[in-house]
């Protein structure tokens, strides 16, 4: 054992730089496999954990406190069914103030410590908890800029108190928009408003609406009646959560499989590219008596000692990094408390050695079985006669001589080639894959700046939400009205208008405009600068057989300019047709050509479907039709929506339309995008990230093949620096022999890429119930491709640049005496 110890020793010290780059590629395989095998486990059921974590609510009631006590309220804990509650917590709705500028509404709730509290335990991302007056806590969903140390006004309400942002937090249940200590309460109850209470309950069953219903009738039963104002089921905020999470998936599998695959692929070519590379020396240990197990057992060894360094540090790089992405994780989930699951890293680590010690015994074996006289004739070099046709054909061209030798090079190993090929062929896979998926991001994101305009008309006393749009219609906790399990923290209101362009009537909605829609128009016809334009309103309708309310989105004048992006079908040209979304499809079971009847004020509406659009307000229950539809029950205007033709001064045109406005009570704006949205900025963040994981590991199996190869010809080498060849010409050489190889990877990579992509992204639509338009699927342009072909080569001349700067370096004395 002892001889076989030294004989290991030898080898780790003798095979310094191989051993740096099985190390080095153990690494970037391991912290790869960690990040992509974390954000799996993360996006299997992100809301069902954080739930269960967090102790999430099935139900939250809101109750009057003018008509309900403190302490009935805490009796409602002992109703049947109720296994865990929280509260009574005080309530209030506000409306904030920043820099001047109105926010949205918003529902605060009084809690002291919910870390504590057996129910909805809300947990604290940034800063600390308000625990005196003056402070306030805000949610991730607040529609607020969650960010510690801002300053909220409150012009409405007495003495204008302002607050001080001390923390922000995440509620899984998603029970209010912000926390105050409770005595800050009263200060935020306007005069003449009910005071409010927050009861938090959950229930022994509450899996379906019958059970949440038989929940909320149990608890409200000794109540007296009137006192509860509205309600919110665990059901709608999973619902939500989980189509967002949806989106996610197949991303997040995409990358993961192909992170797990090029881990494997390059740690098994590492290793067996290094126990090859040793068969001389395994020819010398046979002739001085070693056993073929002596020698499987030493060359195992040689492979798991840098192996498990290179584990080591792969394991903490990858907890080190999955961290952060993880927190990004938790931003687009909207869950709180995503961790790395220590079986995870476990396993990554017993299977990254693991692999190491099968592929060393197997590439060991096969040689510890050759006789030594073969082993050593073998030696280090390929057999002669591999490469030669390619040689003499590369000969003949007109080419540099060194230029030709290295790109008949990879014939002469076509295994190890065929492996640097699969390598860059994943790493190219990987990149035209995420430049696919962040310019469909983008196309989605534009898509859904429905009205999208140069200049928009609204009423004077619109409230404006961040980045200009229109404020939301209630939120978390708003008094929408007496209540029903309606989406999350409706509490029996119309909740958030996510989306851009006409949002739902409701508390914090635009005002519609009351002012002559004839003068209007004339006004805006009458600039010589308008291209186009129309006018919209949004109302609500309900449609036989189907729960709740859908939005109904009229329009007068030419909307086809609009950035509607159509998925099937057409736009609406007469009154009585209609374009929906996929969604709405899909929950009234029609097809584009047929008649669906909108109830509206007491009417029945009959409109033909002609088109399919892409339009993800209200979950998709939406119409769109000409104002027309309507008549005579149309309603007032929401707001205009006008084009410019080209190069108008839009600051100017503004100017000259208000003048021309005078005093009709509305005002000229310049069109403002929504921005882009949270969810795809982190796929965007996620894609890069994860890219430049696959393209460096990529690059490290190039790099192991080239070390090996210029290490098995330094004799050659050394040949022909001794005929003059120059450092740049051995450089060139180098790079040359994975030409051929980055070529071959790119040409497969992109098309691989290519179907990863028609795969994913509708996968991604149809995850969160969407069509996506044609516009956010053929993202590819031809030269985009062939520049993405190339990137094969640059990956491939990327890994490569090390060895080549080695090969050289190398004097010519040292590698001709080099066997």
């Amino acid at each position: 054992m002892s001889a076989l110890g030294r004989v290991v020793r030898s080898g780790v010290r003798r095979r310094r730089m191989q051993n740096a780059v099985i190390g080095l590629a153990t690494t970037m395989a391991v912290t790869a496999a960690v990040l992509c095998a974390s954000l799996l486990v993360a996006s299997s059921a992100p809301f069902a954990d954080a739930f269960a974590k967090q102790r999430g609510a099935h139900l939250s009631v809101r109750y009057d406190a003018a008509k309900a006590t403190a302490a009935q309220l805490a009796g409602s804990a002992d109703a049947r069914g109720v296994t865990a509650a929280a509260g009574p917590f005080p309530t209030a709705s506000v409306t904030p103030s920043l820099d001047g500028e109105k926010l949205v509404p918003m529902s605060v709730v009084g809690r002291s410590d919910p870390g504590r509290d057996p129910v909805d335990r809300v947990t604290l991302t940034e800063g600390v908890w308000a625990t005196r007056p003056g402070q306030i806590v805000l949610s991730h969903d607040a529609g607020v800029p969650p960010s510690p140390g801002l300053r909220l006004n409150f012009p409405d309400l007495p003495g204008e108190p302002t607050l001080t942002v001390v923390g922000v937090a995440r509620s899984v249940s998603r029970t209010a928009d912000a926390w105050v200590a409770p005595s800050q309460i009263t200060a935020l109850t306007a005069p003449g408003a009910r005071p409010g209470y927050q009861m938090l309950y959950r229930f022994a069953h509450a899996d379906t609406g019958a059970r949440i219903a038989a929940g909320r009738a149990a608890v409200t039963a000794a109540m007296p009646a009137g006192a509860r104002i509205g309600d919110q089921s665990w059901l709608a905020v999973k619902r939500e959560a989980e189509q967002e999470t949806a989106v996610f998936v197949p991303f997040l599998v995409a990358f993961g499989v192909l992170g797990l695959i090029m881990a494997v692929l390059i740690v098994g070519n590492v290793v067996a590219g290094a126990v090859g590379g040793g068969l001389r020396r395994i020819g010398v240990l046979k002739a001085l008596g070693f056993t073929p197990a002596q020698v499987v057992r030493a060359y195992m060894a040689q492979a798991l000692i840098p192996a498990a360094f290179g584990t080591v540090v792969g394991v903490v790089a990858g907890v080190v990094l999955t961290r952060p992405v993880l927190s990004e994780a938790e931003e687009a989930y909207g869950a709180a408390g995503l961790t790395i699951a220590p079986w995870v890293v476990v396993a990554v680590a017993a299977g990254a050695l693991g692999l190491v010690a099968v592929t060393a015994w197997a590439s060991a074996a096969r040689a510890g079985r050759l006789r030594a006289v073969d082993a050593l004739a073998v030696g280090r070099a390929a057999r002669p006669s591999r490469g030669r046709a390619v040689v003499r054909l590369t000969g003949r061209l007109p080419l540099p001589r060194p230029i030709g030798l290295g790109l008949a090079r990879p014939f002469a190993r076509p295994a190890r080639a065929a492996a640097m090929v699969a390598a860059v062929a994943f790493g190219a896979a990987a990149v035209t894959f995420a430049v696919g998926l962040a310019a469909s991001l983008n196309r989605v994101q534009d898509a859904r700046e429905h009205d999208r305009a140069d200049v928009t008309v609204e009423a004077n006393a619109a409230v404006l939400g961040p980045g200009g749009d229109p404020g939301r219609d209630g939120g978390p906790g708003s008094d929408g009205g007496p209540g029903s399990d309606g989406g999350p923290g409706s509490n029996g209101g119309p909740g958030p208008d996510n989306g851009s362009g006409p949002h739902r009537k409701g508390p914090g909605g635009p005002p519609q405009i009351t002012a002559d829609p004839a003068a209007i128009t004339a006004a805006i016809k009458a600039q010589p600068g308008t291209r186009a334009y129309y006018a919209t309103t949004a109302t609500q309708v309900t449609i036989a057989g189907l729960s709740g309310t859908t939005d109904l989105h009229t329009f007068t004048g030419d909307a086809t300019w609009s950035n509607y992006q159509k998925v099937s079908g057409r736009w609406f040209e007469k009154p009585g047709e209609a374009v929906v979304p996929t969604q709405f499809l899909a929950a009234t079971g029609t097809r584009l050509g047929n008649t669906v009847a909108l109830n509206h004020d007491g009417k029945t509406i009959r409109v033909r479907i002609v088109g399919e659009v892409f339009d993800p307000r209200n979950q998709g229950m939406n119409v769109l039709t000409d104002a027309a539809t309507l008549a005579p029950a149309s309603t007032p205007v929401d707001s205009y929506r006008i084009s410019l033709k080209p190069g108008t001064d839009a600051a100017a045109y503004i100017t000259a339309l208000n003048s021309a406005l005078g005093s009709l009570d509305v005002t000229a704006r310049t069109g403002s995008s929504g921005g882009e949205s949270e969810m795809i900025l982190v796929l965007d963040a996620l894609a890069a990230f994860l890219t430049l994981m696959l393209v460096a590991v990529a690059g490290l199996g190039v790099l192991n093949a080239v070390v090996l190869d210029t290490r098995e010809r330094v004799h050659d080498l050394g040949v022909h620096k001794a005929l003059g060849m120059t450092p740049r010409q051995t450089v060139a050489m180098v790079l040359a022999s994975v030409v051929v190889v980055g070529l071959a990877g790119g040409a497969l990579g992109v098309p691989a890429g290519l179907a990863l992509h028609a795969a994913v992204v509708p996968a991604m639509g149809h995850s969160a119930g969407l069509t996506l338009p044609t516009s956010a699927l053929d993202v590819y342009a031809p030269p985009e491709l062939l520049l993405l072909g190339l990137g094969g080569l640059l990956i491939a001349a990327t890994g490569a640049l090390l060895p080549a700067g080695w090969a050289a370096r190398t004097r010519t004395a040292t590698a001709l005496r080099t066997e």
